[in-house]
C-alpha cells in the first residue's frame, strides 16, 4: 500500500495505567498525539472515578496518531509488547483488575493482521514461558481522560518516577528483553568493538574504528548499527579534533536520548539509541573553539548510508534533507562543495 508521508492513522493500546504508556512513544518521529483514556467498555464519557470501580467495562488506553510511512504500526507493536507482560490477564504488574488489563484495539484489518502476527510471533519466540494472553479486540469509542491525566510524565515528574519506580514494570521488562539470550545474538552479529561500545558503553580509541566511513567525508546519514534508525547527517557532521565523529544534533531528537551518568567521580551526559537503546557516545558541553553543545559519537555504534543509496537502503524521506540543503546554497549564492 502506497501512504504518503504526511497520512496519519491512529492506533490504540492498554497497558495497565495510562500514565505509564505515554512516554515510550512520545516524541518519535512521526508520532503527531498521544491522549491517554477509555475504551472498550458500554458507558459514555467515564470519568476516572467511574473506571477504577469496575462498573464502566472501559481499559485505560492511549490512542496514538501517527505518520505510518515515518514510523509504521509494526514498530508501535514492538514498543508495545516491551511495556507489558503478555502473560498476565488480570491487569498489568501492581495494578490489578479489568481497566488495567493490556489489550490491542485495532482500527482496520490491517492493524489486526499485524497485531496478530506480532502476538503469534511473539509466543513463538519462547521469550515468555507463560501462554501470550493479550488479546486483540476491535477498536470502539474512546473517551479522552481528565486534563491532569494527559502527560502526566511531564505534569506530574516526581509523582510518576515514584509510581513507575514502585511498579514493577521496568524491572520486569529489563528481566525480560535483555537476557543472555539477546546479548548472546548481538555478540554474533556484532564485531568485538561494536559490542563493547553499543552494549558495555566503552568508548572506542579516538581515529580508529570498526568503519572508517565517517572520516571519508562523503554525504550521507548515519544509523544504529543494531536495527537501522537514523540517527546523524553529514549536514551537522563537523571536526572537533578529537578523533570522533562530532554532530551539531541529531536528524530527529526523539531518537537520541541523554541519559545522565554519575560513575567515576564525574557528571557526564552519555547517549543512547532511543529504541535499542544502544551506547553512542557523550553529549559534551564544551565545544571546541567556543562552539556550542554536540554529540561526540563512537563510530562503532553507527553505520553509514551515502546519499545515493538511501532510497535503496529504506531512507528515501531523507533525501529531501539534503535537497533542502542544495536549495538554500543556491539561493545565498554559496557553491556546492
Amino acid at each position: 500500500m502506497n501512504i504518503k508521508e504526511h497520512e496519519t492513522q491512529v492506533a490504540t493500546f492498554a497497558g495497565g495505567c495510562f500514565w505509564c504508556m505515554v512516554k515510550p512513544f512520545d516524541e518519535l518521529p512521526g508520532i503527531r498525539a498521544i491522549v491517554s483514556g477509555y475504551t472498550g467498555g458500554h458507558t459514555e464519557n467515564p470519568t476516572y472515578a467511574e473506571v477504577g470501580t469496575e462498573t464502566t467495562g472501559h481499559y485505560e488506553a492511549v490512542q496514538i496518531t501517527y505518520q505510518p510511512a515515518i514510523f509504521p504500526y509494526a514498530r508501535l507493536l514492538d514498543i508495545y509488547w516491551q511495556l507489558i507482560d503478555p502473560t498476565d490477564n488480570g491487569g498489568q504488574f501492581q495494578d490489578r483488575g479489568h481497566s488495567y488489563r493490556a489489550a490491542i484495539f485495532v482500527h482496520n484489518e490491517e492493524q489486526r493482521q499485524q497485531a496478530e502476527e506480532s502476538k503469534r510471533a511473539l509466543q513463538k519466540s519462547g521469550r515468555f514461558k507463560k501462554k501470550i494472553v493479550t488479546e486483540i479486540l476491535d477498536a470502539g469509542p474512546f473517551y479522552p481522560a481528565e486534563d491532569e491525566h494527559q502527560d502526566y510524565y511531564k505534569t506530574h515528574r516526581r509523582n510518576y518516577n515514584l509510581y513507575v519506580d514502585g511498579s514493577g514494570r521496568e524491572a520486569f521488562a529489563e528481566r525480560s528483553w535483555n537476557d543472555g539470550k539477546d546479548k548472546a545474538q548481538l555478540k554474533s552479529q556484532l564485531t568485538d568493538l561494536q559490542y563493547k561500545v553499543t552494549q558495555l558503553n566503552e568508548d572506542e580509541p579516538p581515529n580508529r574504528s570498526g568503519s572508517g566511513d565517517w572520516q571519508q567525508r562523503r554525504t550521507g546519514i548515519y544509523v544504529d548499527i543494531i536495527n537501522g534508525d537514523a540517527l546523524f547527517s553529514t549536514l551537522d557532521q563537523f571536526d572537533n579534533g578529537t578523533g570522533w565523529p562530532a554532530f551539531a544534533k541529531p536528524i530527529e531528537e526523539g531518537m537520541v536520548r541523554k541519559e545522565a551518568d554519575y560513575g567515576g567521580g564525574e557528571v557526564r551526559t552519555l547517549l543512547r539509541s532511543r529504541l535499542s537503546k544502544a551506547y553512542l557516545g557523550r553529549f559534551l558541553q564544551d565545544g571546541p573553539a567556543g562552539t556550542p553543545p554536540y554529540y561526540r559519537v563512537n563510530a562503532a555504534a553507527l553505520r553509514f548510508v551515502p546519499l545515493e543509496e538511501l532510497a535503496q537502503g529504506g531512507y528515501a524521506r531523507f533525501e529531501a534533507l539534503f535537497k533542502d540543503e542544495e536549495a538554500r546554497e543556491c539561493n545565498s549564492g554559496k557553491p556546492n562543495e
